[in-house]
C-alpha cells in the first residue's frame, strides 16, 4: 500500500462514526479502571487491571498517531489546545506506573484522561470554551461578589464576635461562615443563634442571600448563556463557511444589493 492510499485510509478512519464512538468506549472504559483501582482487588483482578489499561494506553497512542498522520496540515496539529492535551496525556501515560518516583505522576495523568471526552465530543468543546470565553466577565462579577463578602463579613465580625467566636471571630472566618449561609448549609442556625441578641439581625442574613445566592447566581448564568450563544453562532457561521453555504449576513447583503439595483431601475 502506497502512503496516499495508507493516508486517505487513516482520513476515512479518523472521520468514520465507529471509530469516534469507540474511542468514547475507551475513554469510559479508563474511567471505569480508575475507579475500580481505588477498591481493595484480589491479585487476579489487579493483574487483568494492569493488562486493561496498558491496552487503553496503547490504544489511545494508536489514535492518536493515525489523528495527527490523517491531518492536512501537520505542522498546526499542535497548535490546537486539545490535539496538544491529548498528547501530553498519552505520552505521560506511557510513564511506568511500577516506577516508585513516577507512579504518582502516571497514575494522576492517567485520571486526566478522563477528560479526553471534551476534547472527543465537540458540544462538550463548546461548553467548555464557552465557559473560559466567559471568564474575563465573570470576574467582575466576582470582584464584586468578593467586596459584597467582605463588607458583610466585617460586619458580622463587629456585631456576632462576642455571640459566637467560632462563626464571627474574625473577618477570615465570617467569610466562611457566610459561604455557609450563601449555599444553605444550616444557615437558619445561624441566623437564630445572632437574633437571640439582635432581633433585626434576620435582615442582614435576608439581605446577603438575596444579594448573593440570588442576584449575582442570575447574573452569572446569564453571563454564561449568552457566550455559549455567542459560541453556537460562531460555530454554525464557520460550519456554514466550510460548507460554502451563505449565512444570513450574506443572504441580507445580497438582498440590500438587489434592492438597490431594482431602486435605480425604478428611477
Amino acid at each position: 500500500m502506497n502512503s496516499n492510499a495508507l493516508l486517505s485510509t487513516l482520513v476515512k478512519i479518523r472521520s468514520n462514526k465507529v471509530f469516534e464512538l469507540t474511542v468514547i468506549a475507551v475513554i469510559i472504559g479508563s474511567a471505569l479502571l480508575i475507579g475500580a483501582k481505588t477498591f481493595d482487588l484480589s491479585d487476579t483482578a489487579e493483574m487483568i487491571v494492569g493488562w486493561l489499561d496498558i491496552a487503553v494506553t496503547v490504544f489511545f497512542l494508536v489514535e492518536i498517531t493515525v489523528r495527527f498522520i490523517a491531518d492536512e496540515n501537520k505542522r498546526t496539529f499542535f497548535k490546537d489546545p486539545w490535539n496538544l492535551f491529548d498528547t501530553l496525556v498519552v505520552v505521560i501515560s506511557l510513564i511506568p506506573v511500577s516506577q516508585a518516583d513516577t507512579a504518582l505522576v502516571a497514575r494522576l495523568v492517567r485520571v486526566f484522561r478522563v477528560f479526553r471526552m471534551v476534547s472527543i465530543i465537540p458540544e462538550l468543546r463548546m461548553l467548555l470554551n464557552s465557559l473560559i470565553k466567559a471568564l474575563p466577565q465573570l470576574g467582575y462579577v466576582l470582584l464584586l461578589m468578593f467586596i459584597i463578602f467582605y463588607v458583610y463579613a466585617a460586619i458580622g465580625a463587629t456585631l456576632f464576635a462576642a455571640i459566637n467566636p467560632d462563626l464571627w471571630g474574625d473577618v477570615a472566618v465570617s467569610m466562611l461562615t457566610l459561604f455557609r449561609v450563601m449555599t444553605f448549609e444550616d444557615w437558619t442556625d445561624v441566623m437564630y443563634e445572632t437574633m437571640t441578641v439582635y432581633s433585626l439581625s434576620w435582615i442582614y442574613y435576608l439581605s446577603f442571600i438575596f444579594l448573593t445566592a440570588f442576584a449575582f447566581l442570575n447574573m452569572v448564568i446569564g453571563i454564561v448563556v449568552n457566550v455559549m450563544n455567542e459560541e453556537h453562532e460562531r460555530i454554525l457561521k464557520e460550519e456554514a463557511i466550510e460548507a460554502n453555504e451563505p449565512t444570513i449576513a450574506d443572504l441580507q447583503k445580497q438582498l440590500a444589493e438587489i434592492k438597490e439595483m431594482l431602486n435605480q431601475r425604478a428611477h
